[in-house]
């Protein structure tokens, strides 16, 4: 666990928890979790370097409160930039029949999209907003 580090009057050290936000966000089929300034691989997303997207919360921890109420998570947003394009490691398949003279080698390598996340903000959510009236 995480924290800082700080002398009481009498000298004893104690234990200050630094909290930070960070939420659970879904993205091509996984979820992952994600932090300010943390660079993320997800599945290839299509959109060029630079350009920034707004990936869906399943879950945000905001100063030790953990929140998973959609009608809440709906005002939060977690916003990302796309670093780059990224590969998998190579995967190799060998497919062999014995005595019949059969071989074939086949290759893998996934491509995958490093994400950063740039934000990660409560906007104003009202309740109302999933309702028609």
């Amino acid at each position: 666990m995480s924290g800082l580090l700080r002398e009481s009057r009498g000298g004893a050290r104690i234990r200050e928890r630094e909290f930070t936000v960070y939420a659970i966000v879904r993205c091509g089929g996984r979820q992952e979790k994600a932090s300010v300034d943390d660079v993320l691989t997800v599945d290839k997303l299509a959109g060029e370097v630079g350009s920034s997207l707004t990936l869906p919360a399943v879950l945000v921890v905001d100063d030790g409160k953990v929140i998973s109420d959609p009608a809440v998570l709906g005002g939060y947003q977690v916003t990302a930039e796309i670093v780059g394009p990224a590969s998998g490691p190579k995967i190799n398949m060998i497919h062999y029949k014995n005595k019949t003279g059969y071989r074939r080698r086949l290759g893998h390598r996934q491509k995958y999209t490093q994400v950063k996340i740039t934000k990660i903000s409560a906007g104003k959510a009202s309740a109302s907003s999933g309702k028609k009236g």
